[in-house]
């Protein structure tokens, strides 16, 4: 028989001790979904390739030493937040170098990069850009004293390298699920949500490895839990898998073990509704809250699958 497990970090050890974040003893539990748009600082560069010019095919961007993974803070001193404003920024040089000022791995190096101009009459460097990022997730709790939540599980990254997105600012709004992608073996499955941007519920104002964390403008109605520390047994889950409406799972604690970041557990899916209609965990799930007893013990954080 099929099995598909999750592995959840133990959310409120690693919660209250992030620099600046301290909660009450009782949270008002999530298990909503969210639309989540995030604005990076500076802009990522999602890949390095070819211009092609009329004397040929040329790699500026590449040549010069960037890399696929690099964040461009600024343009001759000049800061950009948007492709479209280091786009600009390039085109004003008019094929005169360029020094871009980069984040690389939480390093802070510059580079010297002179434009090309292609068969299109652009004057371009060779990058592809992203600047910013959106989809679903859940939230796990919120603080009814200060109105702050934590949500995701994980951190907000970039989808090829892994890294952590910097981020500028963000928003979390109103989402609904339309449909769902079973996990199979070898495939996770994922939620397909759409967000309501006109309805936006709260900020974004950290992105870390354990989670995104801001202030909501209203609160989100959950009910109030004591935390607790996970252990061995049954266990249930949070979670939102149609429409907007968070339902209760049951799951099992199978196994706890310890790593540089803490203590996590791994958590096997014993509903059986929620198997039959996603196959377990699937992606877009990830902030769920982890009961015990009737506490808060840990937030999914990553699924994996086995048979």
């Amino acid at each position: 028989m099929k099995r598909q497990l999750i592995s959840t970090g133990l959310a409120l050890s690693l919660l209250v001790s992030l620099p600046g974040l301290a909660f009450a003893q009782e949270l008002a539990l999530g298990g909503q979904v969210v639309g989540i748009q995030i604005s990076t600082r500076g802009v990522l560069v999602a890949g390095v390739g070819e211009v092609e010019t009329a004397e040929g095919s040329r790699a500026p961007a590449r040549e010069a030493g960037v890399r696929e993974g690099d964040f461009v803070v600024a343009v001759n001193g000049q800061e950009v937040d948007s492709a479209s404003e280091l786009i600009a920024a390039v085109g004003e040089l008019e094929g005169e170098s360029a020094e871009l000022s980069l984040l690389r791995e939480e390093r802070s190096l510059r580079v010297s990069v002179t434009p090309v101009l292609s068969r299109e009459q652009q004057w371009m460097l060779g990058m592809w850009l992203r600047d910013g990022i959106s989809g679903i997730g859940t939230v796990t709790f919120c603080d009814p004293a200060t109105g702050t939540y934590g949500a995701l599980g994980h951190s907000v990254s970039d989808e090829k390298s892994g890294q952590s997105l910097p981020m500028s600012r963000g928003s979390i709004t109103e989402a609904e699920i339309v449909d769902v992608v079973r996990g199979t073996a070898g495939a996770p499955g994922e939620l397909n949500g759409c967000s309501d941007v006109g309805r936006v519920l709260g900020n974004v104002e950290k992105n870390t490895d354990h989670g995104i964390y801001g202030h909501l403008t209203a609160p989100l109605g959950g009910r109030l839990v004591e935390t607790g520390t996970i252990e061995l047994g049954p266990a249930t889950i949070l979670s939102t898998v149609s429409g907007r409406e968070a339902r209760e799972y049951r799951a099992e604690v199978s196994r706890l073990y310890k790593d540089g970041d803490g203590l996590h557990a791994m958590i096997v899916i014993t509903d059986s509704e929620l198997r039959d209609r996603t196959g377990g965990i699937v992606q877009g799930m990830s902030g769920s809250p982890v009961l015990q007893n009737g506490r808060l013990v840990a937030a999914v954080t990553h699924v994996s699958v086995t048979t």
